[in-house]
């Protein structure tokens, strides 16, 4: 089943890429609009609000059954610490490696196109400061964060309800058996809707080429190279790092989650992505307390396609726009970066957010963010994919330093009894 939703994947891609090119080039743009819009409410009104009604009760109960089985609170922080400072180094090497990319190749210098002339969305921008990000890290309802998809304020209500539960113990054992078997069911809930993904990424792409048009990459093209190049030698080191601590059970990881890349390349969602993703970490032999705990985490706290991004498009429209932004200037807005991209994974379009709040801070206008408007849903592909192979790995990383990386073949995960393994279905046990 798995090896058939991954062809069926890649020809919807190929397919929609078709349809989008002979949409751009033989229907007028009115006309092209509308096909459009119809095409969208294929993957924008259909599947991906699937996706966000199973994501809230997904993470609640497949977190707080992990973290109650954790045994006890000083697991719970050893994980939280190696998390972070995974995620942390992650992000200071994307960001790193953007800024050196950017100024190596220059793809701003020389290019032709006129700030005028750039497409202008306005963007809802705002400063970072420490108290929205509480507000915003901190929820008021539970049931007001599940609704508008808060994973940050989610992940923070299943951490308290599931220390909770461990330390009342058998007490609670009820509500955790209960739990568990929710979760159970939204996993095989997230088998039925992960069946309409191919349909969702042939639209998806025919949406992307047929407003954009396949030579806006050409008239791009330095940019676009470069930027995608630097994806490519970011997950080498990623790749690399996780090698390190992995071994050659790397590759297969990256193997196991081609399905899900895919679905967030196409598409351009990470939670499009989420579900199918949480499934194949479990194959792979990845224990479900882990995954649980930090693949939520991972979707605020680890998007390093997205901090990449950030680097290579301030420095692309400083090029542009002739601003030569001094050593001190570009350390400075790594750090700053660093920081404002934390927690806003929630946001439409947050890479864009960002990077027009951080634009006036180096002398530049946020309006120039139209520059880089006419590629964004191409270049959103590359790193909403860069995201969920970071968050893979350090899943992966996370797992083995705790010990709780199985070899699948002799410890079945428990999602296979949900699922099946594509061949034959596992016993059942308890989520590990």
């Amino acid at each position: 089943m798995n090896r058939f939703i991954l062809f069926a994947i890649i020809a919807a891609m190929v397919l929609g890429v078709a349809v989008g090119t002979a949409i751009h080039e033989l229907a007028s743009p009115e006309v092209g609009k509308q096909i459009a819009d119809y095409l969208r409410l294929i993957s924008g009104s259909v599947f991906l609000p699937l996706i966000k009604m199973i994501i809230a009760p997904l993470i609640i109960s497949t977190l707080t059954v992990g973290i109650a089985h954790l045994g006890g609170g000083g697991a719970l922080g050893r994980i939280g610490f190696r998390t972070m400072a995974w995620f942390l180094s992650a992000s200071l090497i994307s960001l790193s490696l953007g800024l050196m990319m950017v100024n190596l190749l220059k793809p701003g210098i020389g290019f032709t196109a006129h700030l005028n002339d750039a497409p202008i969305a306005p963007l809802a921008t705002a400063a970072f400061n420490l108290k929205d990000f509480l507000a915003h890290v901190i929820p008021a309802s539970v049931i007001d964060a599940m609704a508008k998809n808060e994973v940050l304020q989610i992940v923070v209500f299943s951490i308290f309800l599931g220390v909770a539960l461990q330390a009342l113990g058998q007490k609670t054992a009820k509500v955790t058996e209960l739990l568990e078997q929710v979760a159970f069911v939204m996993l095989k809930i997230t088998g039925y809707v992960m069946a309409l993904a191919p349909l969702a990424v042939f639209a998806a792409m025919a949406v992307a080429v047929a407003v954009n048009g396949l030579e806006v990459i050409a008239d791009y093209g330095r940019l676009v190279g470069s930027f995608f190049l630097a994806l490519v030698i970011l997950w080498a080191i990623l790749i690399f790092a996780g090698f390190v601590v992995l071994g050659p059970k790397v590759f297969r990881l990256i193997a196991m989650i081609r399905t899900p890349g895919l679905i967030a390349f196409s598409t351009a969602s990470s939670e499009a992505a989420y579900p199918k993703l949480l499934e194949q970490l479990e194959r792979f032999g990845i224990a479900n307390r882990v995954v649980s705990f930090v693949l939520p985490l991972g979707y605020s706290f680890n998007l390093d396609g997205s901090m990449m991004y950030c680097t290579f498009a301030i420095m692309f429209i400083a090029q542009v726009l002739g601003v030569d932004l001094s050593l001190t200037q570009q350390i400075l807005m790594l750090l700053l970066l660093l920081v404002t991209s934390k927690g806003i994974a929630g946001v439409p379009r947050a890479s864009l957010v960002v990077i027009s709040a951080a634009l006036p801070t180096f002398g530049l206008p946020a309006e120039a963010i139209g520059l880089v408007l006419a590629v964004d849903a191409f270049m959103d592909m590359g790193r909403t994919a860069t995201n969920v192979i970071g968050n893979s790995i350090a899943c992966a990383v996370v797992a083995k330093w705790e010990g709780l990386l199985s070899d699948p073949k002799t410890d079945p995960p428990v999602i296979e009894a949900v699922l099946g393994s594509g061949e034959s279905a596992a016993a059942a046990g308890d989520l590990r």
